[in-house]
């Protein structure tokens, strides 16, 4: 394990948990990769010299460690019920009063253009409690019309983002709808243009919008995403998001794989506390090198797979696999290193030592195959498919029981009747709420730590 230390810097650490020997022949390295970060996470910026208003224009220099704006969805379905909006509003309003004082922020309403609702004019706020009691008084007047073009709120929360100097950049993004307003191309280029630009987490509220389109939000920006059945939650959700938020101490953090001559990356995938695949997100930083984009941290741990294919060899040879490094982009280019852990192989030609799975890529292995088989199962439920669905959803509830997630089992247990969690045996329930469906999908990729 490697640890470094730097003054307004996070400890960061890797260790890394594999089998290093293989039978003879063998061509594939697996490895998890816990990266812990401590020593971040209580400071949410400091205060910055105001004009008195507490709104500085685009442009100006900010001194605060945070950016953050708020996008809800004011589109006409907010109306219905008609608490959801208002609902919203309060929401809104309790996460502004959990930013920590100094963070720049904005809050606009979406629906298929983008309005400001505070503080305006391209600026962002600094809180304060003259500026959170201002920007609750403008949610007081939200209003409900219109259509849904999620792209177009994006690119403005990208354009308030962008006037602030503030390491950690934020969004949260609510919507109680489908993004009918625009192409689906409108919004992945959107998405595509505000990755590595700031992180998002994105709720959808009732049961009218679609889990595939959250998720992605999400997953692009690095964010978390979740579902809020019932608009009463949504101040306790805003409030909590936006605490976890304000603990972020470092933002662009990247895992960094150098392989040897001959061998070469086959995926990396984050594995926990959520399953997200980021071998398509590899930018080329070298000959034999590549970074892997981790977003924001503040104090926490988080576990990734990676897999590496190496040349085979005979018995007794043996390899540098890869070398994982945690770095962080300097100003001049360069980049700082904060953690760094060794990916090894060894072949040999004892059976039990080349055959036996490390019981860290074994869990997550489970863990990655749970989310796939939750997801195939509820769409071939959609499909009508009975047969199929009940075969992957028997399957998802036998790796819940045997890895211990409990949280996914219960989450299981309101859309399958379980006859047997060991041998994934169910039947399908007759009759299951949209609410539960949407949420064990919205929650499939979320894994339990493995026990070391």
């Amino acid at each position: 394990m490697a640890r470094f230390t730097k003054e307004n810097v996070p400890s960061f650490s890797a260790e890394v948990y594999q089998n290093k020997f293989l039978p003879e022949g063998a061509e594939e390295v697996n490895a998890i990769v816990t990266v812990t970060s401590t020593g971040g996470g209580t400071s949410g910026g400091v205060p910055l010299v105001s004009d008195g208003s507490g709104v500085h224009s685009a442009g100006t220099v900010s001194a605060s460690r945070a950016a953050v704006v708020i996008m809800v969805d004011c589109s006409g379905s907010m109306n219905y019920p008609e608490a959801k909006l208002r609902n919203a509003g309060e929401a809104t309003a309790a996460a502004v009063d959990t930013l920590h004082d100094g963070v720049s922020f904005a809050v606009v309403a979406g629906t298929h253009k983008v309005r400001e609702i505070y503080p305006g004019d391209g600026r962002l706020a600094v809180a304060d409690r003259e500026t959170r009691s201002a920007a609750k008084t403008a949610l007081r007047g939200l209003t409900a019309g219109g259509g849904t073009a999620i792209s177009t709120w994006l690119r403005c929360a990208d354009r308030l983002l962008a006037t602030s100097e503030a390491p950690i950049k934020h969004g949260v993004l609510l919507t109680d709808g489908k993004n009918e307003h625009e192409q689906p191309e409108e919004l992945r280029t959107a998405l595509e243009e505000c990755a590595g630009r700031f992180t998002c987490d994105a709720r959808g509220v009732g049961t009218d919008w679609d889990v595939r389109e959250v998720t992605s939000i999400a997953s692009a920006l690095l964010g978390t995403a979740d579902i809020v059945a019932d608009s009463e939650g949504l101040a306790e959700d805003f409030t909590q998001m936006m605490a976890t938020a304000m603990g972020k101490e470092v933002a662009d953090i990247n895992l960094r794989l150098w392989t040897p001559q001959g061998a070469e990356i086959r995926y990396v995938k984050q594995v926990a506390p959520t399953v997200e695949d980021l071998s398509a997100r590899r930018t080329d930083t070298g000959p034999r090198t590549g970074d892997y984009p981790t977003g924001s941290w503040g104090d926490e741990s988080r576990d990734y797979h990676v897999c590496v294919r190496v040349p085979a060899a005979s018995v007794g040879q043996e390899m540098l696999a890869a070398r994982v490094s945690l770095t962080r982009p300097q100003p001049d280019g360069t980049s700082l290193s904060l953690a760094q852990g060794l990916i090894k192989a060894v072949w040999t030609d004892d059976v039990a030592a080349g055959t036996t799975l490390n019981p860290q890529v074994a869990h997550y292995t489970g863990q990655a195959e749970l989310a796939r088989v939750i997801q195939q199962g509820l769409e071939l439920r959609k499909t009508g498919d009975e047969d199929g669905a009940t075969a992957k959803l028997g399957r998802a509830v036998q790796l819940a029981s045997a890895s211990g997630n409990e949280d996914t089992a219960k989450l299981l247990a309101k859309v399958v009747d379980v006859v047997d969690a060991a041998a994934g045996t169910v039947r399908l329930k007759a009759r299951v709420t949209d609410a539960d469906k949407m949420t064990l999908e919205t929650r499939s990729t979320k894994t339990v730590r493995v026990k070391k």
